[in-house]
């Protein structure tokens, strides 16, 4: 009798994000995460599948996932394999039991960060793993990120920092700011903006005395998204330059 070859968790994953991708999609999220030449995205591939339902398939079978199998996923060209890998890594960290099953994560998570190569990547993974990793550990690896001149790492570094913003500390998200403020691409300034923001929602004078003294060399960007919720009058007060 022929013996018939189990099918792994990783490639169960695949043939159901297959199964739910729409080529309509698709071809929208290329554009939208500029996978065309000289884009940010450069030649990635989408299948077309919808966020909520990577969550949904990587909530249901994130248990029986080997972490090598996951790498697998971590490593697949397509788009939303590698998403839905992040959301398995993500729910694997928050329910791990041990210090082995969580440096285990990180330890896959960081030699696989070429591979975490897009905005949303990096935004779904970097505050819920990296992030909370680091909350008790030396940070230095944040400032190894950030001055490493690859897009991905540098806003890794920066949007891990929301785990700390959230415990009302904000001393790397400052240092941080300080390092890349000077940042050539728009989706730099957009995260350090972003996460001054959301420093300022929980101190706005920390936010308030580090604009005051850095506002005027900040690119326009990042100066926007860190006055998004400020009072109409201030906003329009920084934004003309008379602080």
């Amino acid at each position: 009798m022929e013996r018939v070859k189990a099918i792994s968790g990783a490639e169960l994953v695949r043939q159901k994000l297959k199964n739910c991708g729409d080529s309509k999609k698709a071809a929208h999220l290329a554009k939208f995460f500029q996978a065309f030449p000289g884009g940010y995205g450069e030649g990635d591939r989408f299948l077309g599948v919808a966020v909520p339902v990577q969550r949904r398939i990587a909530k249901s079978w994130y248990r029986d996932i080997a972490l090598c199998e996951l790498e697998n996923l971590l490593r697949d060209p397509l788009h939303e394999c590698r998403l839905t890998a992040i959301f398995i890594m993500v729910y694997k960290f928050e329910k791990a039991k041990t210090t082995s099953q969580r440096e285990a994560l990180i330890s896959l998570y960081l030699g696989n960060l070429i591979n975490v190569n897009n905005w949303d990547l990096v935004d779904s993974s970097a505050y819920k793993l990296l992030g909370p990793y680091l909350a008790d550990k030396d940070r230095s690896l944040l400032y190894s990120l950030a001055g490493s001149g690859v897009l991905w790492q540098e806003r890794i570094a920066v949007i891990a920092t929301l785990h700390f913003i959230r415990h009302h500390d904000y001393a790397d998200t400052l240092e941080l700011a300080k390092m890349l403020i000077g940042h050539r691409h728009d989706l730099i300034h957009k995260a350090v903006g972003w996460m001054l923001r959301e420093t300022g929602n929980r101190d706005f004078k920390v936010e308030y005395d580090f604009l005051q003294e850095n506002y005027r060399i900040m690119p326009r960007t990042m100066l926007r998204y860190a006055i998004e919720k400020f009072e109409p009058d201030l906003r329009k007060r920084f934004l003309a330059g008379q602080v």
